[in-house]
């Protein structure tokens, strides 16, 4: 599944690609999957293909097309403090994003079938915290991350105590005969996204007995694996990690942290009402305009003509020309300087303890 807009050289072509084609339409989505580089869920040697728009499967390691993780976080409809269930969470890939517009008083919590992918979706968790600059620098100082935990087990088991959820995905086919199960997930006023019956499906828990069902797009997903009872008949029940209240101590490193923010934000606004200019927040890509060629079949003869763009001129051979050798010359070498951790410098510069500045910083030493 995919193959819905053009590959890109980077992760922010990929995106711009996304959001020309309309499968981004939000300022938020977009923000979380520029702040997550889709290759660092690949594996080393599949990583010339990340930036496609295009399914990859190796083993038991699955990522969908970056085209349906769009209109799944576009159909989420996500905010700040909400509890998530990823039914199906593979890598991580689409938890680390909507745990970036959850913050740090939301829940974030992931079901996979596979244990070899839990720990694979664990080593990308620990390198996004701990490479990311997704928390500290300028474009992306609005994210706190609710970090996703990862259970074992099969999703059509989890244990009838759990708690209901204010948002889930299924990212496998739901048959239609779980479908009242995955609905009971939700909490009222919850939605729930899946493919049910080849369609991205968005159904929205508007009453304790009421729904609203919207089909998205056309999908082919492979269905859900039954549960494997074992021999005495009776199945394993997949028991959800406990909601737990934040220490005092984490609620104030929260705050602290949202104050440096609101100061850094109050400087970065008065060095720009003094003249100097705002930074470019994402690289955008140059568009090239093409001549459009036309071939006409006249039953059965055959007659080609160049029609011509309307920006044309009667210099357009020239143009070419000059074109030419615009491509003929040596592309100086760019270098391109690493994203400054603005809140990093900022906390490592206050007159604290180092263990202190330490945890203020987002990653530390589990």
């Amino acid at each position: 599944m995919g193959g819905a807009v053009s590959a890109g050289e980077d992760n922010d072509e990929l995106i711009d690609n996304l959001k020309e084609a309309q499968y981004i339409r939000t300022e938020l989505v977009e923000q979380a999957f520029r702040a997550v580089d889709r290759a660092d869920y690949y594996l080393e040697e599949f990583k010339d293909n990340a930036y496609k728009d295009l399914a990859w499967k190796h083993g038991n390691i699955h990522l969908s097309a970056p085209c349906i993780y769009s209109e799944v976080m576009e159909a989420l409809d996500l905010q700040p403090g909400l509890s998530f269930l990823n039914l199906g969470s593979g890598t991580g890939y689409l938890s680390s994003m909507v745990g970036l517009i959850l913050g740090p008083f939301g829940v974030n919590h992931g079901v996979e079938l596979h244990s070899d992918v839990i720990e694979y979706a664990k080593q990308k968790l620990d390198f996004f915290i701990r490479t990311s600059d997704s928390f500290d620098n300028l474009s992306f100082l609005r994210f706190e991350f609710c970090e996703p935990s990862f259970v074992t087990g099969n999703c059509l088991e989890i244990s009838p105590d759990c708690c209901q959820y204010d948002r889930v995905y299924c990212g496998a086919g739901v048959q239609k005969e779980h479908e009242d199960y995955m609905k009971n997930l939700l909490k009222v006023g919850g939605i729930l996204v899946m493919p049910l019956e080849e369609k991205l499906t968005k159904i929205t828990r508007t009453g304790p007995s009421a729904w609203e069902t919207k089909k998205i797009l056309a999908v082919s997903f492979a269905p859900l694996i039954q549960p494997n009872h074992t021999d005495s008949g009776k199945s394993k029940l997949v028991h959800l990690p406990p909601v737990t209240v934040r220490s005092l101590q984490d609620l104030a490193r929260i705050s602290i942290r949202s104050t440096i923010k609101k100061l850094i934000h109050q400087e970065v606004a008065g060095r720009n009402v003094n003249g100097l200019r705002n930074p470019p927040r994402f690289k955008r890509r140059r568009v090239r305009r093409r001549r459009m060629e036309t071939i006409v079949f006249l039953d059965k003869e055959v007659f080609a003509s160049r029609i011509s763009n309307p920006s044309d001129d009667n210099n357009c051979e020239e143009l070419e020309e000059e074109s030419r050798e615009e491509l003929d010359k040596p592309v100086p070498e760019l270098k391109t300087e690493p994203p400054v951790n603005i809140l990093r410098e900022k906390v490592l510069s206050l007159p604290l303890p180092d263990p202190l500045k330490y945890y203020l910083l987002y990653y530390r030493e589990k």
